[in-house]
């Protein structure tokens, strides 16, 4: 058996042994169901009624404002304002809403004012204002005399449909859809990287504080250790990705088959209502599932898996690098920020060009560059990307990785013996030339 072959043993034996391996493979889906179920929970959460003081001098708009399950609106018009004003400070109402009276609408609209003690949300005084908008336009209309039951009759509401050229719909949301889609793949590449190349960082920093590395590299080249180490370390994370994949699976078999057993329990009880919502539902969803289906899926997953290797041994060339020119993490973090922010770059890149624009400039040049290919290019994917785009974007992704891990190796095989000295960058250009 080769040394290289040894050393990926070794890694990967090493790794999946590990406790914390074994307890976070089996207990992180249970933490992000936990997460979302306690996410899902506070967001049915009512936050605690508001009450707001109305001092309407007009006495046009006081009714026009309804109270719900959020805020409460008292009319206190006969209040002082001074008085009010005392019982905001007190805290005893979360703000005053006051409107003056004056002789003509149109000079109501800058004078309207709101008083509290802490800035209120844009959307609650977004709120306001249209209540007040829609109360002075009647108003006006009425002062104009104008029919103002002719003119809402009168007021259209376009919807409008889509359709592909084909002649086939089209949907609303669907890019949403594909941007969440692409974001999932290029988010667990990003996560990847960030988790086991920190692992490969570490597991360089520990061998060389404890002197091990002498003896390791009296016997390999350190160009193997360092490939033994990125690629022994990939495999165990595919094996994690695979054993989560696997429970994912058998949790939504489990539950598709409980789900599919309630529904038939209850297909006796209100029987027409539920055929009602089932066929109001049924058209929509079966567009959407059938837009889902012709999505690139094929494309997707081998491009996800592609990518997932080419990206993460590119980043973790650099992590194993930075952890044999370093005594320890503390001084690791002044290269860690140059090699996470390509990573940041690239999800701000996806999630705010590639859904407006997946096909224009800026997405199509960031799904080239190596360093943040791995992430843009799979948001891009599932709004359909020429192959030959894929292609390219990947022997640049390759090629990278090969001429990254020669330069990689210099600084490793220099600073894999260096203790004591706390390095820079102008040192690791040194050890590059050597």
């Amino acid at each position: 058996m080769s040394k290289l072959s040894l050393i990926i043993k070794r890694e990967f034996v090493a790794k999946v042994r590990n406790k914390s391996f074994i307890v976070m493979t089996f207990l992180s889906p249970l933490l992000f169901v936990a997460i979302g179920v306690f996410v899902g929970y506070l967001s049915t959460m009512k936050a605690d009624q508001k009450t707001i003081a109305i001092h309407d001098e007009s006495g046009l708009f006081v009714k026009e404002f309804k109270s719900d399950d959020e805020y409460k609106y008292i009319d206190l018009s006969l209040v002082d304002t001074k008085i009010l004003k005392d019982s905001i400070i007190s805290e005893s109402y979360e703000g005053l809403l006051f409107i003056p009276k004056v002789t003509a609408n149109d000079s109501l609209q800058k004078k309207i004012e709101y008083i509290s003690n802490d800035s209120p949300s844009v959307t609650f005084i977004e709120d306001l204002e249209s209540v007040i908008n829609t109360k002075l336009t009647t108003e006006n209309y009425n002062k104009a005399g104008l029919d103002v039951k002719a003119i809402e009759k009168a007021e259209s509401k376009v919807s409008i449909n889509l359709s592909k050229a084909s002649g086939e719909t089209a949907l609303k949301g669907l890019n949403e859809i594909k941007i969440g889609i692409g974001g999932a793949f290029g988010y667990l590449i990003m996560m990847f990287i960030v988790i086991y190349g920190n692992m490969v960082m570490r597991s360089v920093i520990e061998e060389k504080v404890s002197r091990i590395i002498e003896v390791i590299i009296s016997s390999v080249k350190p160009f193997q250790l360092m490939m033994g180490k990125i690629i022994g370390t990939s495999l165990a994370g595919i094996l994690q990705f695979m054993i989560w994949a696997i429970l994912g699976l058998t949790a939504m078999f489990v539950l598709s088959s409980i789900f599919g057993i309630q529904m038939g329990a209850t297909s006796g009880v209100n029987a027409q209502a539920m055929q009602t919502a089932q066929q109001e539902m049924g058209s929509s969803v079966a567009l959407y599932m059938k837009e889902l289906w012709n999505l690139p899926i094929a494309t997707i997953l081998i491009s996800f898996i592609f990518y997932f290797i080419g990206g993460y041994f590119l980043y973790s060339s650099f992590y194993a690098s930075i952890g044999a020119a370093v005594d320890n993490e503390t001084d690791s973090q002044q290269f860690l920020l140059p090699i996470i922010m390509p990573l940041i770059l690239g999800v701000y890149i996806g999630f705010f060009t590639v859904i407006n624009d997946p096909h224009g400039t800026v997405a199509t040049v960031f799904s080239m560059i190596p360093l943040t290919s791995p992430i843009v290019m799979m948001m891009r994917i599932p709004f359909g990307v020429p192959l030959w785009q894929i292609g390219v974007s990947l022997v640049l992704l390759f090629a990278t990785f090969l001429l990254v891990v020669w330069f990689a190796a210099k600084i490793y095989r220099v600073g894999i013996l260096m203790y004591g000295k706390k390095p820079t960058w102008k040192e690791l250009y040194k050890w590059s030339k050597y």
